[in-house]
């Protein structure tokens, strides 16, 4: 295991459960203290962790909405199965809205180059997408939110509602069956509720670690998606209770 893929499992470890402890994660990945203390560092520089007496703790408190630096780092892998099925799920010559964030961004690089139109809701995704001529790119006006990137506002809702689109690829903060796929912040889940209505199919991608989750704002329930794509570490109870809720799920 090198070192990237040391730092993801030290992140997703965090993600899980707050804090890890550098003895620990010398016998868990067959290292020496001074390497898994080495890991701690680089990603304590990269402001993606906060370093304790032995160990590390999360940077991001679990009641807010992780850093985006945070969130890209963490399950990388995983994101970037997932953007390549849903860019599989994707028919030349449709047009598309497409979310922002981790998961988003790791669409966007899967669909560089395919004759789409697509509607980007976050400026990284629109710079990933504007490099090839075969794909037309459309923002939506509105506010730019800080440190997210992500077209919010009013202006951005009722642009979407000028248009009707093919398919909505949405990510979300969290799925929980109770309580349907939610968001951090509200304004985004606003815009996500507006690319939904103009939308014929909509296809969630989201990794395994959102699931049984809950966060802030709604955006809808399950049962208004037609797909979720994750991959395939998603435990097997919540495979079960998105079959018993009718949602369609692929692995990625």
């Amino acid at each position: 295991m090198n070192a990237e893929q040391r730092q993801q499992e030290i992140l997703a470890q965090l993600a899980d459960q707050g804090e890890v402890n550098v003895a620990d994660l010398s016998a868990r990945f067959g290292v020496s203290e001074m390497t898994a203390r080495r890991d701690i560092i680089q990603l304590a520089a990269a402001g993606l962790l906060v370093r304790t007496h032995g160990g590390a703790v999360s940077a991001a408190s679990r009641s807010f909405e992780p850093l985006f630096a945070l969130r890209s780092r963490t399950n990388a892998d995983a994101k970037r199965l997932i953007g390549q099925a849903v860019a599989r799920e994707v028919i030349d010559g449709q047009t598309i809205v497409l979310d922002g964030g981790s998961t988003g961004v790791a669409i966007a690089e899967a669909l560089v180059g395919r004759n789409l139109t697509v509607c980007a809701l976050n400026i990284r995704v629109a710079d990933i997408l504007s490099v090839d001529h075969a794909t037309r790119l459309m923002i939506p006006g509105g506010m730019v939110r800080t440190g997210e990137s992500s077209v919010i506002g009013s202006d951005a809702e009722a642009s979407l509602r000028r248009y009707r689109f093919d398919t909505y690829v949405m990510t979300a903060s969290a799925v929980d069956v109770g309580a349907g796929l939610t968001e951090w912040n509200v304004e985004d889940a606003a815009v996500k509720r507006a690319a939904k209505e103009v939308s014929r199919r909509t296809l969630v991608a989201v990794d395994s670690s959102k699931f049984g989750r809950e966060a802030f704002a709604l955006i809808c329930g399950l049962d208004e998606i037609d797909l979720v794509v994750t991959d395939s570490s998603i435990a097997t109870t919540h495979k079960n209770e998105l079959s018993a809720a009718g949602a369609e799920l692929l692995i990625a």
